[in-house]
């Protein structure tokens, strides 16, 4: 590995490769074709930004205007933009420049930087197409193709678009394939585009983070706002998954009706929305995100002490990749999903088919004492959350209305006295997260009970408070 970059890593507190990339890094960085798979939070991104960077410092070849000399797939903005993120340090070192192409945002900008010269380019499939379309982007100099969570694009259904784009690519090029998942429509990319690929398998399919505990709560089906909110107001950030666009909107503004300060993140918001609410994320002004699975992978937040899944996913894979956002990079993290009366069979046989074996555990309400256990420390609420603008991403500014007081009432935390850091796993094992995880103060203005929802429907819609006919 070239000197330089690993004095970038270094300053991350980088030093020792995690396992994926131990495997990975001897053939990809010797320019071999390499087909990985790891787990999500296993350390993919640097898997292949490293010999990606390297490969290109190393060829005598300049940046021409609208010829990219490196091409990153991604099937979605945000990992695009997380990717991103990791190569700017690395690409600044070794004098490459970079651009971000996606759709939901103006071309002009893109199309500018291409015509300029950009020796990376990260993309999503569908702009990138229509880049080229228009003969402002030509992949025929591109050294070095990678493709990142190829199982999500196939679930995506970006496969044909991918196919087009790497016929595109030249065939004596560099290529290697990055996925969660190695299944029958990834293994087509891989037998028409990759030459005698070394593979990689750094763990098992299903194989769980082993500082993660996973844990089950029965509840009855009015109890679950009020089980969330006094979940997501004790210290730390949590990400709680839905399965609807509609869901994650109302469940954002029932927690911050409640006082937990929350943004949501799916499909029907657009880029600046999106941008400006992980923002708020990423700063701790929101200390919950709530999210369809748009957000199970690439969105890398530090700290992220508790993964919720409100409405159990389809199939097991989903759920693997929303819990890895948390337990990230050898920190330890608690995977919660709620599951009412209806639900137990799905349950099981999503767990079973994950290969996890989670703790369940019956809870009357909000004031179950388990729920302690789960989420130490004092619960702080905020009058008004997050301010429903900006946490809808309906408009620029939000923010905290009324006075912030601290609890002391009924079900507050115990003792009354903060908890620093985010929530330790169950048991004796260590404390994940640090006070620094940006969880504001909040006030106590009583513990709100929760709206019914429909009785026999359980999706995210359920969310609402609209009870079905």
């Amino acid at each position: 590995m070239p000197g330089d970059l690993i004095q970038v890593l270094k300053q991350f507190d980088i030093t020792e490769p995690t396992p994926i990339q131990a495997a990975t890094l001897p053939d990809s960085l010797a320019g071999r074709d390499v087909l990985g798979r790891g787990r999500t939070g296993s350390g993919k991104t640097y898997a292949f930004l490293l010999p990606l960077v390297a490969r290109l410092m190393e060829s005598d070849r300049r940046r021409q205007p609208k010829r990219p000399r490196a091409l990153i797939l991604a099937p979605t903005r945000e990992l695009v933009a997380q990717i991103d993120e990791a190569l700017a340090p690395l690409a600044e070192v070794a004098g490459l420049r970079t651009r971000t192409v996606f759709g939901g945002v103006g071309q002009h900008p893109q199309a500018q930087a291409l015509k300029a010269g950009v020796d990376v380019l990260v993309a999503c499939p569908g702009r990138l197409e229509d880049l080229i379309q228009q003969g402002l982007c030509d992949l025929s100099a591109v050294e070095v193709t990678i493709l990142d969570e190829a199982d999500h694009m196939a679930d995506l259904g970006f496969l044909p678009a991918v196919r087009r784009l790497l016929e595109k690519t030249p065939a004596g090029g560099q290529r290697m394939l990055f996925s969660a998942t190695l299944d029958g429509a990834v293994n087509v990319l891989v037998k028409r585009f990759l030459v005698d690929p070394k593979t990689h398998e750094a763990d098992s399919a299903q194989s769980p983070v082993t500082k993660m505990d996973h844990h089950v709560l029965h509840v009855q089906h009015e109890q679950r706002v009020p089980v969330l909110v006094d979940l997501t107001s004790a210290p730390g950030r949590t990400v709680i998954f839905t399965r609807t666009k509609h869901g994650a909107k109302a469940l954002t503004r029932q927690l911050n009706a409640r006082g937990v300060p929350a943004v949501e993140l799916h499909g029907n918001l657009g880029q600046n929305a999106r941008t400006r609410n992980m923002d708020a994320f990423h700063s701790g002004k929101a200390t919950t995100l709530v999210a369809t699975d748009i957000a199970a992978r690439g969105i890398h937040v530090d700290d992220v002490a508790l993964v919720i899944h409100a409405d159990p996913p389809a199939e097991h894979k989903a759920y693997l990749h929303r819990s890895g956002r948390t337990a990230r990079a050898g920190a330890a993290g608690t995977v919660i999903t709620l599951m009412t009366d209806q639900q137990v069979r799905d349950v099981r046989d999503l767990t079973r088919a994950a290969g996890i074996t989670p703790t369940t555990t019956k809870v009357s309400g909000p004031n179950h004492e388990f729920l302690r256990v789960l989420a130490p420390g004092e619960r702080i609420l905020v009058a008004g959350g997050l301010g429903t603008e900006l946490a809808s991403g309906n408009g620029d500014s939000g923010g905290n209305s009324g006075q912030r007081r601290r609890s002391g009432g009924n079900g507050g935390g115990g003792s009354g006295q903060r908890r620093g850091g985010g929530r330790p796993r169950t048991g004796s094992a260590p404390a994940s997260g640090s006070e620094s995880s940006g969880r504001p103060r909040r006030s106590r203005n009583g513990r709100p009970s929760g709206q019914g929802g429909p009785s026999g429907n359980h999706s995210a819609a359920s969310f609402s408070g609209r009870r079905s006919r």
